[in-house]
């Protein structure tokens, strides 16, 4: 008997894996990932002539799933949400829809090389996607919120990805789905999602903006301390995202977006009490620019005042 070695084993699990386009009008390009959902492949659209990315799963629960995110991706409209193009069952019998293919890195990794304001900004474009335009509109919460599940685009468009246990404000769940160290509490513990469930999840992705790490240790404990170089006012933010009780979170994304932007502009921010050092550095950040040639002319005043 011949045995193949470990090469022939990939290239023979390669060939399994990949996708029966024949008869369909999508041409394989290349491999894109792997994930919980499925395995996702960049194809060539021979119609349209365009490359888009195709989601592919042969698991009869996680199709089921699968046909619920496309669903749900369909009427989501807005430009942080990918589009779907096309849903439906290939040659081989496995599930799969078509969407835009994404081309850009993950936030985790953007991240790694751009400044505290650039990512806040970037943030606040997350929370709209999630919540103010259209997702929370129709009912929607994402629940597996995380910098992994954000793409950034090659213009800088913020990208709210993988939806595939998006559920209904208020519908009772069937099992604990979601990431442990990002997980809202009352996720873990089974009990019905609302808004507040995804501003949980938009707090953990700025705790790991702030902190370059997830919230948790473990989902039993309240979240890690923030470094110190935190700014205090953003920190404020971040923790009441990140409440145990959904009561004490902002209730909507459109509230956490809007006391960011607050920070953004020096303003005072609804989750912090300033103390007088606080609200005096902010002032001076605020009106730095007055504050700079105000502090010139005094200079010059004083120069001429003591030149004979």
């Amino acid at each position: 008997m011949k045995f193949l070695d470990d090469d022939a084993l990939d290239h023979l699990r390669k060939v399994i894996d990949e996708p029966e386009l024949s008869g369909t009008k999508y041409e394989l390009v290349k491999p894109l990932g792997r994930g919980g959902m499925g395995s996702v492949y960049a194809v060539q659209d021979r119609e349209l002539d365009r490359e888009v990315a195709l989601k592919v799963t042969t698991d009869t629960e996680i199709s089921a799933r699968l046909q619920q995110e496309a669903r749900v991706l369909a009427k989501l409209e807005h430009p942080g949400i990918v589009p779907v193009h096309d849903f439906g069952t290939l040659p081989d019998g496995r599930s799969y829809y078509c969407m835009k293919l994404v081309r850009g890195e993950r936030l985790d990794r953007w991240a790694e090389r751009n400044d505290l304001r650039a990512a806040l900004r970037l943030f606040q474009r997350i929370c709209e996607a999630v919540a103010v335009a259209f997702a929370h509109a129709h009912g929607v919460v994402h629940r597996d919120l995380k910098p992994e599940n954000v793409m950034v685009g090659e213009f800088g468009e913020a990208l709210v990805m993988d939806w595939g246990i998006a559920t209904d404000i208020g519908a009772p769940e069937k099992a604990v789905l979601g990431t442990p160290l990002y997980m809202a509490p009352e996720q873990a513990r089974g009990e019905a999602s609302d808004a507040r469930t995804d501003v949980h999840g938009l707090g953990a992705i700025l705790y790991f903006l702030l902190a370059a790490r997830p919230p948790y240790s473990t989902i039993e404990a309240p979240p890690d301390p923030l470094p110190r170089s935190a700014p205090p006012a953003l920190a404020s933010i971040c923790l009441k995202a990140l409440a145990r009780d959904p009561r004490e979170r902002y209730a909507t994304a459109v509230e956490l977006a809007e006391d960011v932007a607050r920070w953004l502009d020096a303003e005072p921010v609804s989750a912090h009490r300033e103390s007088l050092l606080e609200r005096v550095g902010r002032f001076a950040s605020r009106h730095r620019v007055v504050l700079s040639l105000l502090g010139a002319y005094l200079i010059l005043r004083l120069v001429l005042a003591l030149v004979p």
